[in-house]
């Protein structure tokens, strides 16, 4: 049975089809890439499934119950946690209680604030500062613990390396197996083609709101990958 299973979803944003007649099954334990260029939809498909954008047509189900019309407070607490694009900390709090915040809908599981910590520990000694003193990575990853304190069984990773540098972006990406290990699954929105393929069991590419190639990372081509990316041609066709 999959984690999560999405059929024929269409989202609109406004006017917009901004996610159009979208298909996937994510199993436990899986991490999955959605890779596109900026307004191929990759946000509002992320915001969909936590229940932000209502979807216009199309199902949702997690653990085989439908969620499609569970608001998103509710879909915290059936296991969904999403780390939106931006970070999104309360700048005039301290690490510690950006982190607690997310423990407002905790559900039963292995992520606390010391566990976190461990995950990334340069937090545990500033813990006091300011979220307004960190730099962007650190805020990512401030935003990454805030969402496993509700220990979601579905992580929704928005945009990860976006306006952070190289060597940061792979420094939150090495924690990722930590975080499938303790039984977390992840799909992340990424538009770092290079990095989502290296850290991902499979890949979406999205195109004006379309699965345009979908498969593993090891059976894609950079061909195949580039002209799905930017709509070269008829991308030949790598689904599995």
């Amino acid at each position: 049975m999959s984690l999560l299973a999405i059929r024929d979803l269409t989202v609109h944003h406004g006017q917009l089809r901004a996610v159009d007649g979208f298909d996937l099954d994510l199993a436990e334990g899986e991490v999955l890439a959605v890779i596109g260029a900026n307004g191929a939809g990759k946000s509002t498909l992320l915001r969909a499934l936590a229940g932000l954008n209502p979807p216009t047509s199309g199902s949702i189900r997690l653990h085989d119950r439908d969620i499609t019309r569970m608001p998103a407070h509710k879909r915290l607490s059936a296991g969904v946690a999403l780390v939106p694009e931006g970070r999104r900390l309360f700048r005039s709090l301290t690490v510690e209680e950006n982190l607690l915040t997310g423990t407002y809908r905790r559900r039963r599981g292995p992520w606390t604030v010391q566990r976190v910590y461990e995950l990334f520990p340069w937090m545990a000694e500033r813990r006091r500062q300011n979220a307004a003193q960190l730099s962007g990575g650190e805020q990512q990853s401030v935003a990454i613990g805030r969402a496993l304190l509700s220990n979601p069984d579905l992580l929704l990773i928005d945009e990860l390396s976006l306006g952070l540098a190289p060597v940061v972006v792979r420094r939150i990406y090495q924690v990722l197996p930590d975080i499938v290990g303790s039984g977390t699954t992840a799909l992340i929105v990424e538009q770092d083609v290079t990095q989502a393929m290296r850290v991902a069991d499979r890949v979406h590419c999205l195109l004006e709101g379309r699965s345009v190639l979908r498969g593993r990372p090891r059976d894609l081509s950079t061909e195949q990958v580039e002209h799905a990316y930017f709509g070269i041609g008829d991308a030949p066709d790598g689904r599995h």
